[in-house]
C-alpha cells in the first residue's frame, strides 16, 4: 500500500492502553498511531479525517501535558448527533485513538477495562467535542475550524466535473493532487496552528 509521502511526516500519537498491556498485546501497553492508521480506518484521506486526527492529538496533549495519554480511559461526548454531517467519521477516528466506544464497545473483564458507553452524542456542549479523563475528571472541549486552511479554487469545479462523469484522467489526477495537498497543509503546515483547533 502506497500513501502520499507526507503521511510519514505527520507527528504520531503514542497512547498507553492498559488492556493491551494486560493481555500482552503491546509491551508496556504502548501503542503508536500515525495518520495512516486513521486513513486505513476511514478508507480515505480528507480534511475531515485529517482534522479529526489533529484535533485528537491536540486534545490529548492538553489533557496529558506531562504523561502518556491513557487509551480506553477517556470519555468523549459529541455535541451533534452521530448521523449529522461528518460527525460519525470524526467519531470513528477519535474512537480509534482514544479507545472510547459506544454500546457496542468492549464490555471489560471483571469490571475492568470497559470501553463501552464512553462515546456519546447529542450532548449540550460549548464546543464540538468534550474529552474527559476518567481518572481525575479533567475535561476540555475542542472545536475544529478547517476554514483556516482553504481549498484550492480549482477543486470544486474539478469535483463537479468528475462526479458528473465529464472529467478526464488528467483532471482526475489534478483533483487528487489538490485534494491531498489541502490535507498536507492541515497536517504539516498547520499542525500547531491555534486557530485550527480551539480548546476550552
Amino acid at each position: 500500500m502506497t500513501f502520499p509521502s507526507f503521511f510519514a511526516a505527520v507527528p504520531t500519537i503514542v497512547m498507553r492502553d492498559r488492556l493491551a498491556e494486560f493481555l500482552g498485546a503491546a509491551a508496556g501497553g504502548l501503542i503508536e498511531y500515525g495518520y495512516a492508521d486513521a486513513v486505513k480506518l476511514a478508507g480515505h484521506s480528507c480534511p475531515t479525517v485529517a482534522g479529526s486526527y489533529l484535533l485528537s492529538s491536540r486534545a490529548l496533549q492538553a489533557l496529558y501535558p506531562d504523561e502518556i495519554p491513557l487509551r480506553g480511559e477517556l470519555r468523549v461526548d459529541f455535541r451533534d448527533a452521530q448521523e449529522s454531517a461528518v460527525t460519525g467519521v470524526v467519531a470513528a477516528v477519535v474512537g480509534l485513538l482514544t479507545g472510547a466506544a459506544g454500546i457496542g464497545g468492549f464490555k471489560g473483564l471483571a469490571g475492568r477495562f470497559s470501553r463501552r458507553e464512553l462515546l456519546s452524542f447529542g450532548a449540550e456542549l460549548p464546543g464540538e467535542i468534550r474529552f474527559t479523563r476518567q481518572d481525575n475528571g479533567q475535561s476540555l472541549c475542542a472545536s475544529l475550524h478547517l476554514g483556516q486552511v482553504p481549498a484550492d479554487s480549482r477543486l470544486a469545479p474539478l469535483l463537479q466535473a468528475l462526479l458528473a462523469g465529464k472529467g478526464d484522467a488528467e483532471q482526475a489526477a489534478l483533483f487528487a493532487e489538490l485534494w491531498q495537498d489541502r490535507v498536507r497543509r492541515i497536517l504539516i503546515e498547520h499542525f500547531s496552528d491555534p486557530g485550527l483547533v480551539r480548546l476550552s
